[in-house]
């Protein structure tokens, strides 16, 4: 395959080079690549949002770090990937993955697939973010240089080679495991890997391949010099789920930067109810418009109003034409809206007008930063007790646990909240604080430096 061209400014090859952001490195600061599969910006993708979150972070601690997108750009509006190129362009992949004959296709016609038009329409696309019909490219993928796609994975070790001297690779997710054997072969680097949510890819799969992707990932882990879980929770679900020994796992959660947020305590706003998460069936848009729903046929809650936005793929259709429907039959859609815009500005007017936030995914989350914006925020967020939920608000409050995770359950938290000013105000404090103390992208960004650093003196 030909080796794309590609000229980065500035690069960096050695700590004591100059460091990205112009200023002298010392030889004080580590060489990162952060390894990100995109979105496109089709909707909020949490773990592109996490990334992207530790990479200004870190970039601010003084480490040099370039993120290196897969499968599709990481947002529709990305402005600090200069000419990284993205790698394992989804389109091309998944043709020469279901059909051979597109492994010997030149060069231009690669170039063709990933170019932004073409990536633009496969981010909309219903399969190119779901598990269900990848399965074998998931298990290939895994196997790495004897996987399909290792033509894909020498041109990326290939162009980290040239580009590059890094210090620590950093893989966003155990289903880029694959990756790594080539990687520490030929760079002679440490790989670490974050955990979150594999579990909600693989266990959609058909169950021939659930067994099958769970022990590649085990046995691919030992290519691995440490793990980075985004909760306790979700470190003892991987830890079980793949059998990692517990000196290899570590918790460092996620977290923002509470300087990018305008608190406003919540007591304060309009009656206003909030969702942020990609608009489907997993996420549990319906239970909060249902919960909703039975909201407004209570007294005493006429100007309370649900928004709505995450965005969507051609997957979502059919679901966001249903609830569409019910809201319209409802004689509701005046009092619920959804926003088309989720990124940069449109997220943070957003936030700045929610009284109360829910996401209330089906079968919880490892995490869910939009939780980390909202109470940065001043907002309390309503969950269920599921997944990292529990953790999350534990931690420090700002929020309330409901259960069981249905409509009513849901709506009845919310009511006592918005019948209950005072203890609105007091989690609305709870929440910025919490951030402040547990969830600063700052400190937890330092956390993960001390784990590269314990690897690579190690």
């Amino acid at each position: 395959m030909e080796k794309e061209k590609t000229t980065l400014n500035p690069t960096y090859v050695s700590k004591e080079q100059t460091s990205p952001s112009g200023g002298e490195n010392n030889g004080a600061g580590l060489n990162i690549i952060q390894i990100i599969p995109g979105s496109g910006g089709s909707f909020y993708c949490g773990n592109c949002l996490r990334d992207s979150k530790f990479v200004s972070s870190l970039k601010r601690l003084g480490h040099n770090v370039i993120k290196v997108p897969m499968y599709l750009p990481l947002f529709s509006d990305e402005h600090d990937i200069g000419d990284v190129p993205v790698f394992y362009g989804a389109i091309s992949v998944y043709l020469k993955q279901l059909y051979p004959i597109f492994r010997k296709a030149p060069a231009w016609f690669d170039r063709l697939l990933n170019s932004k038009p073409m990536m633009k329409l496969a981010a909309g696309m219903a399969g190119s973010t779901n598990a269900k019909g990848l399965e074998e490219m998931t298990v290939s993928m895994l196997l790495g240089e004897e996987g399909e796609q290792s033509a894909e994975l020498d041109k990326l070790v290939d162009w980290i080679a040239e580009h590059c001297k890094p210090d620590v690779i950093h893989l966003s997710n155990a289903l880029l495991l694959g990756l790594a054997r080539r990687m520490k072969q030929k760079l002679d680097v440490k790989v670490v890997c974050s955990l979150q949510d594999e579990d909600v890819w693989v266990d959609v799969m058909k169950p021939s391949f659930q067994e099958k992707v769970w022990k590649l990932m085990s046995e691919r882990a030992a290519d691995v010099d440490a793990f980075i879980a985004v909760s306790e929770y979700f470190a003892e679900v991987a830890k079980k789920r793949m059998n990692l020994p517990d000196d290899k796992v570590h918790t460092v959660h996620l977290g923002v930067d509470p300087a990018d947020y305008t608190f406003l305590n919540a007591v304060s706003r309009k009656p206003e109810i909030g969702f942020i998460s990609r608009m489907n069936h997993e996420n549990g848009l319906d239970i909060a418009i249902d919960a909703f729903l039975l909201l407004k046929k209570e007294k005493g809650y006429e100007d309370v109003h649900l928004h709505l936005t995450g965005g969507s793929t051609g997957e979502d259709a059919g679901f966001l034409k249903e609830q569409k429907k019910k809201i319209e039959e409802s004689g509701l859609k005046p009092f619920i809206h959804f926003w088309e815009g989720f990124e940069g500005h449109h997220r943070m007017n957003f936030l700045g007008r929610m009284q109360l936030l829910s996401v209330p995914v089906r079968n919880g989350e490892a995490f869910g930063i939009y939780l980390a914006e909202a109470m940065a925020s001043g907002i309390p967020v309503v969950q269920p007790k599921l997944g990292a939920f529990p953790e999350i608000v534990g931690k420090g409050g700002g929020g309330v646990i409901y259960e069981p995770n249905k409509p009513e359950a849901l709506m009845n938290a919310w009511r006592l909240l918005l019948d209950n000013p005072v203890k609105l105000e007091k989690l609305s404090n709870e929440a910025r604080q919490s951030v402040e103390t547990n969830f600063d992208i700052n400190i937890q960004a330092g956390k993960m430096v001390e784990v590269y650093n314990s690897i690579e003196h190690g």
